[in-house]
């Protein structure tokens, strides 16, 4: 070997070695030269607009080409309703150029503790619908199947069971105006107070089976769930058959996956052995702040999907 080439590898050899581990996942992480996927991850996370903000800038295409750059390949937006036009247009051109999946958006005025579908009421209910009726212009902008629906709160003073009735007849509605459009209503249990009507899955599962719409299936909140009854993965099986969508967030601190008590290594490894093809939200916040936060939310998920 010639001594140029000789010490010319030896330099960048040493390189190496002196950035150490965490340099070397840098490097390979954010290489801004290239829009090669660095990440390939066995299930489709779907990040927020937000999560990646000091590293992908504040403009929300910026954040969609970095998350589809480190190797997610789905989205989620909240808030996507809320959005103008042009922007749900934008994000939905470049979701489709970049090979992502849309995941969720929630239903605007879909069900709250303002207009909750328990008490019966024929105005609650007309707000729900004409939500739908909205929602089903902007899933085709953003070419979306999902929306989250949450029914609001207990109707004290009615009976459990004339609750769940009225709740069912919404749901029936919502779900005629959704399903000609192939589009699903998520129904999502919270754990966020002892006010709100839904909470636990098996209540999720009757609701589903009752409206019987392939329009209205469950959102599986594995934080929210954790909280609310624990036995994640045993109860993700009992209600394997109605549920169209995931979301993620570790409890205590409702943070990315590694930081609280929930084993995610081993329930994506359920939800991946069960066949799951559709979206996993990262419905949390990031533990750490700034651009060191926003890499270790990066390495958690690589880290919980290496099972």
């Amino acid at each position: 070997m010639e001594r140029r080439s000789f010490i010319k590898k030896s330099v960048a050899a040493a390189s190496v070695v002196g950035m150490g581990i965490p340099g070397m996942n840098a490097m390979q992480l954010f290489n801004t030269k290239t829009s090669q996927i660095m990440n390939t991850f066995k299930l489709k996370y779907a990040p927020h607009l937000g999560m990646f903000k000091n590293l992908a800038g504040d403009d929300p295409i910026d954040q969609l080409n970095f998350m589809a750059d480190q190797g997610f390949t789905a989205f989620e937006d909240n808030g996507m309703m809320k959005r103008d036009i042009a922007m749900q247009t934008k994000m939905g051109e470049t979701l489709a150029k970049r090979n992502m999946t849309m995941g969720v958006f929630v239903i605007d005025k879909g069900g709250n503790m303002a207009n909750t579908l328990a008490a019966g009421n024929p105005e609650y209910v007309d707000i729900f619908l004409d939500g739908c009726k909205r929602a089903v212009e902007v899933a085709k902008r953003v070419n979306a199947k999902w929306m989250t629906v949450v029914p609001g709160g207990f109707h004290r003073k009615l009976p459990i069971g004339i609750q769940d009735a009225h709740v069912i007849e919404a749901l029936r509605k919502g779900a005629e105006i959704l399903e000609p459009h192939g589009l699903v209503m998520v129904l999502e249990p919270l754990s966020d107070s002892p006010d709100l009507y839904l909470q636990t899955t098996d209540q999720t599962y009757m609701l589903c089976k009752a409206v019987n719409s392939p329009a209205c299936k469950i959102l599986f909140d594995i934080y929210h769930m954790q909280k609310n009854e624990g036995h994640i993965i045993h109860n993700i099986d009992l209600v394997w058959d109605e549920i169209a969508y995931f979301q993620i967030g570790d409890n205590p601190g409702r943070n990315e996956p590694t930081t609280g008590e929930i084993n995610y290594k081993n329930i994506f490894k359920f939800i991946h052995s069960k066949g799951y093809k559709d979206v996993l939200g990262m419905e949390h916040g990031n533990s750490i702040s700034g651009k060191a936060g926003e890499t270790a939310v990066i390495e958690a998920y690589k880290i919980s999907d290496a099972f």
